[in-house]
């Protein structure tokens, strides 16, 4: 339960760590080198798909500021009310 009384709803918030082929308990080095190596591959730049590789860069962002990925730890891709 929460604390504002109701229950929790069951959130996803595996899809950035999926992403990035991390698990959830990564340090911020082993997130940090697994966007380089995805960036390298999937960079418009370099032939890869543009959406594929902002996906990526999000969930690089996300993953690697402790504070957003605290919030999306507890609430995914959904932002708190």
């Amino acid at each position: 339960m929460d604390g504002m009384g109701g229950r929790r709803r069951k959130v996803d918030n595996s899809k950035y760590y999926e992403l990035l082929g991390v698990a959830k308990d990564s340090s911020s080095s082993q997130i940090k080198k697994a966007y380089r190596k995805l960036a390298m591959t999937h960079h418009p730049d370099k032939g890869g798909d543009e959406e594929r590789f902002k996906e990526i860069t999000t969930a690089f962002e996300v993953l690697n500021d402790d504070d957003k990925r605290q919030i999306y730890d507890e609430y995914g891709e959904g932002r708190p009310s």
